[in-house]
């Protein structure tokens, strides 16, 4: 409005930020903004994916013969840890 006095002006009227930075910063929110929409929109998606394949799943008969399972192996000659997968299925 022309107002040169603010804390967005120095003492001497000139102004703390350029129109081409107001104008940069406005496109990079801009631009956040509707990716972050996007992103919401996915995750919203993947939610009801999830949600409508865990009830078609509910009654489905999850047996304990076959399991899987992480394994986490320390060598304590050499300190170093190893990483496993355990397949197990019994009869």
């Amino acid at each position: 409005a022309g107002k040169t006095n603010d804390e967005f002006s120095t003492e001497d009227g000139r102004p703390i930020v350029s129109t081409n930075a107001l104008i940069e910063a406005q496109r990079f929110y801009q631009r956040n903004k509707e990716i972050s929409v996007l992103v919401t929109v996915g995750l919203y998606a993947l939610n009801i994916i999830d949600a409508n394949v865990d009830a078609h799943l509910q009654q489905f008969n999850v047996s304990e013969d076959l399991s899987l399972k992480p394994t986490l192996d320390y060598d304590r000659f050499s300190g170093t840890t190893g990483y496993g997968l355990t397949l197990n299925y019994n009869f």
